[in-house]
């Protein structure tokens, strides 16, 4: 136990050392000397103030991420070895003999620890966008909303290891793949329900009062066959100065939203450059090959995670304290496997993202035919987001699901229509 625990909090240590130095230090993050000039070129759209910002903002958020994720790991491994596992079980059964009972109290008390054990990078996060005038969001507001992520993630966890064991017990050998079978319904249904169930929950969203612009969004989506009859604005003002617009829901729960910031900081002909921007993922279907993707993903992540599960509780069970896969205290080995696999399988999946970003981009130049409006929106999203235009590649490959400042002002510039 001893021997787990010292080794796991050594590799953290070493691990964070390695990433604040490669962030400070290592890493390149100059401009080519082929772009010095260009529209590229941080130098030619912010000012010395904001190219600091930038830097030194983006370095600390860098460093958060990469220190957070397998902190968690760190937390799922601690409770395992020490016992607390076993311990929330026994309290799960003791408090209630009906299963779906058992599983919510086991769940509510290791939701809890990881919450609270998590907090202080989350609150020093906030406090890093606040200081750098991203965030806005009063504090209240902040934990607000923190509070409803982990009641609404609670509630769906619930439901989904509740299953996820139920099908252990049912069949040991065959759960991943009834579990993944299951996960095809399940994820469209979150799809379907989160523009009008979730997504009100953290925002007001109300029909875009701007009709002028509205019909021109609309006329766009008309012309690439998209049905919408409204676009919707979230009041996201109150919270944040970053820029986004996005469409999102299947069916007829699809909808095309535009942050307030968005239509306050940008020119009309950047909005319609940016909705056709998000136009051009519904028309290509990016969606739906996401979706397609994610699941295959899913089928061989489980299938890893059951063969790994049943090696280390049959190697490791007593320093676990977990007799088989079917006791619920396994629970933060399943969890430690996920995220650890998820981590793994982002390079992957952010440059499939990469790919469909960049489509999308050259879709919405041909569509609006408007170049000058793309540069000078890309470069505004740059300036809100204090973000660098040229990140290191590790943070490329990690948390960039789409192309940097750099590749798309560049390809972008170099664009020409046929």
């Amino acid at each position: 136990m001893k021997k787990i625990i010292k080794w796991s909090v050594i590799s953290y240590i070493l691990f964070g050392l390695f990433i604040a130095w490669y962030l400070f230090y290592g890493a390149n993050t100059d401009i080519p000397t082929n772009l010095k000039g260009s529209a590229a070129d941080p130098e030619t759209f912010m000012n010395d103030q904001q190219l600091l910002l930038s830097e030194e903002y983006s370095q600390i958020k860098n460093l958060l991420y990469f220190l957070s994720i397998p902190f968690e790991w760190l937390i799922y491994i601690v409770v395992l070895v020490v016992g607390l596992s076993a311990k929330f079980r026994e309290w799960s059964k003791a408090t209630s003999k009906f299963s779906i009972l058992q599983t919510a109290i086991y769940l509510f008390w290791l939701s809890l620890i990881v919450e609270v054990l998590s907090f202080p990078f989350q609150w020093v996060s906030y406090s890093v966008s606040k200081k750098y005038n991203i965030t806005v969001q009063t504090t209240s507001s902040w934990m607000k909303d923190n509070m409803i992520d982990f009641w609404v993630n609670y509630a769906m966890m619930i439901i989904i290891i509740a299953v996820v064991f139920w099908l252990i017990r049912k069949s040991t050998k065959r759960w991943w793949f009834y579990a993944w079978l299951l996960s095809v319904p399940f994820s469209f249904f979150l799809m379907f329900v989160q523009p009008v169930l979730i997504d009100p929950l953290y925002n007001d969203f109300y029909p875009l009062t701007n009709k002028e612009l509205e019909t021109k969004i609309l006329a766009l989506a008309d012309k690439a066959d998209i049905p919408a009859d409204h676009v919707y604005e979230v009041n996201m003002s109150a919270k944040t100065n970053s820029l986004n617009a996005y469409v999102t829901g299947v069916g007829s729960n699809s909808r095309i939203v535009l942050w307030d910031t968005t239509l306050n900081r940008l020119s009309e002909n950047e909005i319609l450059f940016i909705m056709a921007h998000e136009m051009g993922h519904y028309v290509m279907k990016h969606i739906y090959i996401g979706i397609a993707g994610y699941l295959v993903l899913t089928l061989i992540g489980l299938y890893i995670i059951n063969k790994l599960m049943q090696v280390m509780v049959k190697k490791w069970g007593k320093v676990f304290k977990v007799s088989s896969i079917q006791d619920i205290a396994v629970l933060p080995l399943f969890l430690l496997l996920i995220s650890m696999l998820s981590f793994a399988s982002d390079p992957i999946s952010n440059a499939v993202s990469r790919h469909q970003e960049k489509d999308a981009d050259l879709y919405a130049l041909e569509m609006t035919n408007d170049k000058e409006a793309a540069v000078s929106s890309f470069q505004e999203l740059s300036r809100a987001g204090l973000s660098q235009v040229n990140p290191p590649y590790l943070v490329k490959l990690f948390r960039y699901g789409h192309p940097t400042m750099l590749e798309r002002l560049t390809y972008t510039n170099e664009y020409e229509q046929e």
